[in-house]
């Protein structure tokens, strides 16, 4: 019966561990896709030191995961208690880092609310400097999206740094001009019109909310997929454990 029971759990390892290293996989493929994209992510990501380090650690987590699977499926079928111990160890690393990151997430989601999006880019957008970070991921973030300011192109009438940088002289940056197409390399429609605040030549709807249309239903997939990860990876521990003292 005890035999049974070992050879059932070896299986479920084995089954777990296939679905970790498919995550893993998955997990590499976004991570390179952001990198080399070349339809907007890569420019937005270009332009942040903080979103490239993003980028590379969820290569690194995906190439992390591939490999722990891997690893789980051979030590599950060989039946080997050193190997087995160290996935063990191993996973277990992996799943407080996960979990830390998730709290951390849930305590500072506060933090990424409309009026605090606002609030920042009135106090430190430059408009065209594209050696300040900010400015620039901004203006990624416009071109690419095809939007203007948070809330829409009145952000920048409060705008302190941007009004006098400009001499009030521009209603809106550059970044908020229609262009066709929509991407960096686009023709602007009439640069002089739009930074006069002419409707026609302006993006008019704000960032916050195409984003969030964007990707709220990717969000709530990625969540489902994070618990989904670490529900197996709980599973994995345990059944880990069980092979590595049931193993003689």
């Amino acid at each position: 019966m005890e035999g049974d029971c070992l050879s059932c759990m070896k299986y479920l390892m084995f089954v777990f561990n296939f679905f970790v290293f498919l995550g893993g996989a998955c997990l590499l493929g976004v991570g390179i896709w952001v990198l080399v994209d070349p339809t907007g992510f890569r420019e937005i990501v270009a332009t942040n030191p903080l979103l490239t380090t993003g980028a590379y650690i969820v290569l690194a987590m995906g190439g992390l995961l591939f490999l722990l699977g891997f690893l789980g499926c051979c030590g599950a079928v060989r039946e080997n208690r050193c190997l087995l111990l160290f996935f063990f160890l191993f996973i277990l690393i992996i799943f407080l880092v996960e979990l830390s990151a998730a709290i951390l997430a849930f305590i500072f989601r506060e933090h990424l609310t409309r009026e605090f999006f606002t609030k920042e880019l009135t106090k430190h957008y430059q408009g065209n400097n594209d050696t300040d970070v900010f400015s620039a991921t901004w203006n990624s973030v416009m071109i690419t999206f095809g939007c203007c300011g948070v809330n829409g192109p009145e952000d920048f009438k409060t705008a302190s740094v941007f009004r006098l940088l400009t001499l009030d002289s521009e209603e809106v940056p550059k970044a908020c001009c229609r262009r066709e197409p929509q991407t960096r390399d686009g023709m602007l429609l009439s640069r002089e019109e739009c930074q006069l605040g002419r409707s026609p030549f302006i993006n008019k709807q704000g960032c916050y909310t195409v984003i969030l249309n964007t990707f709220e239903t990717y969000v709530y997939l990625a969540g489902a997929f994070a618990i989904g990860v670490l529900a197996i990876e709980l599973f994995l521990m345990i059944f880990a454990m069980c092979l590595f003292r049931g193993i003689q």
